[in-house]
């Protein structure tokens, strides 16, 4: 199969993977661009990691073609594909020290002695670990071995690195850190780098493009902030971050205006969205999140303002989430900043929000 790939490091093609009669990749084609950090993101069964193994060599397509720099790769074994693997579990070699586990995959290439050792301390100095080629697996925390684990996967300098949710098993502020290295590594590698993950956050961090998987297929491929901004559907929309899935509303169009009656009581009024047209009396979903909701004060106007009683204030520091019961519609999150709210709306208490329209994602029903 021939495929045109000017740019691209990797092309998936039409790739479908099935196990018995459970199809965990269906049809999905994706072009990679050369040095490209892109995630595969997905809930658990999506098919991320089915894909990424199939990039790997560890399992192979049912039907559909890999390339790697133009070349078909369905036949070709894991260890000569030129990738560079970093698993869940990290899969370093416990018996060896730290050099030797860096140096497994240029031993295995029948590399000079010198030039193995060249290339394991210039993976050393990269990510920082100089000076500890002695140590044991054992000896080191999970930041060490993830960082001796990538160092493993990039001292062969493969055509592209595949990383299977390298960060799980960190605790928070620890993959903060290494998210961080993670970017640092890339700039300074310029590696075509494929990387899956479930965490909405490492994936918007970390990427220049991401996939959105369920069920075995494609939700939507798109820049971090295009994917926050513009969901192609409600699956992403709700999947993506923190989001406020409001009861199909009926449109009621005059003009580029409009007015969504949500419910006989509560109607919203907003613009024609910039990527969907609208008909009138069209039923649609709504999608608002909890930062582009406020507390309602006079500089509203009155205008989109719901009234409900607080149920919850959940605290985190630098804000506040809080949920409000509203009539017709059911449970809405707000954000606000510091602890304000907290004062201002005590629980239980009636209170009136804002909720405009203007960066709402709002989809045909």
């Amino acid at each position: 199969m021939n495929i045109s790939n000017s740019g691209h490091s990797v092309d998936i093609v039409e790739v479908t993977k099935t196990f018995a009669n459970v199809t965990a990749v269906h049809k999905v084609s994706l072009n990679i661009r050369k040095g490209e950090f892109m995630t595969l993101l997905g809930p658990s069964g999506c098919g991320k990691t089915t894909l990424l193994n199939m990039v790997a060599g560890f399992e192979t397509q049912t039907s559909g073609a890999i390339q790697i720099d133009g070349k078909d790769i369905s036949d070709v074994p894991p260890y000569m594909r030129e990738t560079g693997m970093v698993f869940q579990s990290y899969a370093l070699f416990p018996h060896m020290n730290v050099f030797d586990n860096i140096a497994f995959g240029l031993r295995m290439r029948k590399l000079p002695a010198r030039e193995i050792k060249a290339e394991v301390e210039r993976a050393l100095d990269m990510m920082k670990l100089s000076g500890m080629e002695g140590r044991r697996v054992r000896q080191l925390s999970g930041g060490q071995q993830q960082r001796i684990a990538l160092a493993r996967a990039i001292v062969i300098r493969p055509k592209v690195l595949l990383l299977d949710e390298p960060l799980s098993a960190l605790d928070k502020n620890l993959r903060l850190q290494m998210q961080v290295e993670l970017k640092e590594l890339h700039q300074k590698t310029g590696l075509t780098t494929i990387f899956v993950t479930h965490d909405q956050g490492e994936a918007l961090s970390l990427s220049d493009r991401v996939v959105v998987m369920s069920r075995g297929e494609v939700q939507q491929v798109s820049a971090p902030i295009e994917l926050y901004t513009q969901p192609a559907n409600g699956f992403v929309a709700s999947f993506i971050g923190e989001i406020n899935a409001l009861p199909k509303a009926r449109c009621q169009k005059s003009g580029q205006d409009f007015r969504f009656e949500v419910c006989p009581e509560i109607s919203l009024n907003g613009r024609q969205p910039a990527r969907q047209e609208l008909k009138d009396g069209q039923m649609v979903h709504i999608f608002i999140r909890p930062e582009h909701i406020e507390i309602a004060g006079p500089r509203h106007n009155g205008a989109n303002i719901v009234k409900g009683n607080v149920a919850a204030h959940i605290y985190q520091g630098t804000h506040t989430q809080t949920r409000v019961n509203v009539p017709g519609i059911g449970l809405v999150e707000l954000r606000t900043k510091g602890a304000a709210a907290i004062d201002q709306a005590p629980l239980g208490s009636e209170i009136a929000l804002s909720v405009p329209l203007d960066e709402a994602v709002i989809l045909p029903a």
